[in-house]
């Protein structure tokens, strides 16, 4: 019999299968049935800084009924209708799924700045959450907005929390910084235990017959695993956090892959929205079966084992593999 557990943030899972944050943690019902088909851990879906920002208006217009002061400055927020519920909502639902399941529950923030973060990073502590995931979904559009400014205050915005809760903090980065394991050890050293890899940016359509801007949810193949997975090759063993790798996980193979990197989990999302939550039993037999003919005894053994550090040609991740894959089509 093989062995699956792991650890991440500090938290001791029986296996590397984490839900990623996703419309499957909205009910209750859907998560203890996650934790039944054998996932280890769940990251709720995100709370939004949109959502923070627009209590925290409304209530001041309210305060300010009768005035004109706010016309405007609403007019630049989504309505409150495009998220499930709002903060304070999202916060005792945190507190429903924590007493329904055993399994750890990691909270979610999306956002860029602090103000309200810090308050609702400390009532997601409060409400159970064994740990934190700071999603920093932000595409820089300011052409005066240098590339330092930026990541300066994503890294203040982890210190400042990382300062007024003591769970476990990851940060969820996307791959679109100019020198990501200097940033990647920063943010270690700002607070952060856990890094997770990647996020997705949804990218927007165009209608043609409405000519409007349109969302487009597209949901991500294994072909997608290979860019965390060659980041978190690089930076295991050089960058002192617990790496988490999402976007791409469909299959055993996928897992297997991502812990050889150096992750000690997977975070998955569209292979449970696409094929369902009995897809957690048949991707765990995929991972034991496979350990089982290549005689690895553990999920610890092969951590990192083909990592950049352990490999026989560390060139393989950087401008050797570039120039090898050209030439060889």
């Amino acid at each position: 019999m093989v062995d699956l557990t792991t650890t991440y943030l500090g938290l001791n899972l029986k296996n590397p299968l984490v839900a990623s944050s996703s419309p499957l943690s909205q009910k209750v019902e859907t998560v203890i049935q996650m934790e039944e088909a054998g996932i280890a851990a769940v990251v709720m879906y995100s709370l939004f800084e949109e959502q923070i920002i627009h209590e925290s208006m409304k209530l001041h217009r309210d305060l300010l009924r009768g005035t004109e002061s706010y016309a405007e400055a609403m007019d630049y927020l989504p309505e409150v209708g495009q998220f499930s519920i709002g903060p304070d909502a999202y916060v005792k639902h945190l507190q429903k799924v924590k007493r329904a399941v055993s399994v750890p529950v990691i909270g979610s923030l999306n956002g860029i700045s602090t103000g309200g973060w810090i308050e609702y990073a400390q009532k997601i502590e409060e409400a159970g959450a064994d740990a934190l995931e700071l999603n920093l979904y932000d595409l820089a559009t300011d052409p005066d907005l240098t590339s330092a400014e930026l990541e300066n205050a994503h890294i203040t915005l982890v210190s400042d929390i990382r300062h007024r809760i003591q769970i476990p903090i990851a940060v969820k980065l996307s791959p679109f910084y100019t020198a990501l394991p200097n940033f990647a050890r920063r943010l270690t050293e700002a607070g952060a235990d856990g890094l997770v890899l990647f996020n997705r940016f949804y990218q927007p359509d165009f209608d043609l017959e409405e000519l409007e801007v349109a969302p487009n949810l597209v949901l991500s193949s294994s072909q997608e695993v290979r860019l965390p997975l060659r980041w978190i090759a690089i930076l295991f063993g050089r960058v002192p956090a617990d790496f988490a790798l999402t976007s791409g996980v469909h299959t055993g193979a996928d897992v297997l892959k991502a812990v050889m990197a150096g992750a000690c989990v997977t975070n998955i999302a569209s292979a449970f929205l696409q094929q369902g939550i009995s897809r957690v039993p048949e991707i765990l037999a995929e991972v034991e079966t496979w350990m089982v003919e290549h005689e690895y005894v553990s999920i610890n053994q092969m951590k990192g084992s083909m990592s950049q550090q352990a490999v026989a040609d560390p060139a393989a991740f950087e401008r050797a593999n570039y120039m090898k894959v050209l030439s060889s089509y």
